[in-house]
């Protein structure tokens, strides 16, 4: 039983660790689904959390790798900087329609929440994968049991957007504002420009991103009403 307290210790650290860095997940996962069909959205959140954990935990399994690929980083903070504008104009650009089509938008979503995940989950696997140690199935075990603490915190998220749309954009600024520090933090660019002017430039550079993709968005989603407009008046 005392051997069993240790391994019972860190899976509850993997647990809360996983709750606290899955919040801006929860924000993809709620943004890529409120535009589905009422009976489409909760399988859309399950199926997005499902891919987000098994996400987690092969990138937790690889993270020294991956981490230390130079302009990874790079490349996937400007991915997640056009997902962010994508979720922003999501309601717009999807439409409702026969089943087939809303199939279509709920692995459209699920495939969203995926790519997102595994551009955020980089960073968030190393406080797990120091807890998990090397233990793959302590990981596992704590990551899956998080999956309906994740699908709950969607559903709360995605609740609010319906009640105040402020959050979709909200939520796009976050996501721009990972998207920012991710970049600055690509191990091409500390060893260019050196940890001390990387650090001094982090902060800017996460607010030039949440800008970025709320400028960018309601930009297009202008020219979308815009567009929409003309052709219901031809």
């Amino acid at each position: 039983m005392e051997s069993f307290g240790p391994e019972l210790l860190a899976l509850v650290q993997i647990i809360w660790i996983n709750i606290i860095l899955s919040g801006d997940n929860a924000v993809v996962i709620a943004m890529a689904c409120r535009g589905l069909p009422p009976d489409k959205q909760r399988p859309g959140m399950v199926l997005g959390a499902f891919v987000a954990v098994v996400l987690r935990i092969v990138f937790t399994v690889v993270v020294a790798t991956l981490l230390s690929t130079p302009f990874l980083k790079i490349v996937g903070g400007c991915l997640l900087l056009w997902i962010s504008v994508k979720l922003v104009l999501g309601e717009d650009e999807e439409g409702g329609g026969s089943a087939v089509q809303q199939t279509e938008q709920l692995w459209h979503a699920i495939r969203t929440v995926a790519i997102a995940d595994a551009v955020m989950s980089l960073d968030n696997v190393l406080a797990i994968a120091a807890v998990a140690k090397d233990s793959t199935t302590l990981l596992i075990v704590g990551l899956v049991i998080s999956v309906p603490l994740i699908v709950a915190g969607s559903a709360i998220i995605m609740a609010l957007l319906g009640r105040l749309p402020i959050l979709v954009w909200a939520g796009a600024a976050l996501l721009g504002w990972v998207a920012g520090e991710m970049l600055v933090s690509d191990p091409w660019l500390l060893s260019t420009l050196g940890e001390e002017f990387i650090h001094r430039i982090e902060l800017p550079a996460a607010a030039i991103g949440a800008v970025f993709v709320v400028v960018l968005g309601y930009f297009l989603s202008r020219r979308a009403a815009r567009h929409k407009t003309q052709e219901q008046e031809a």
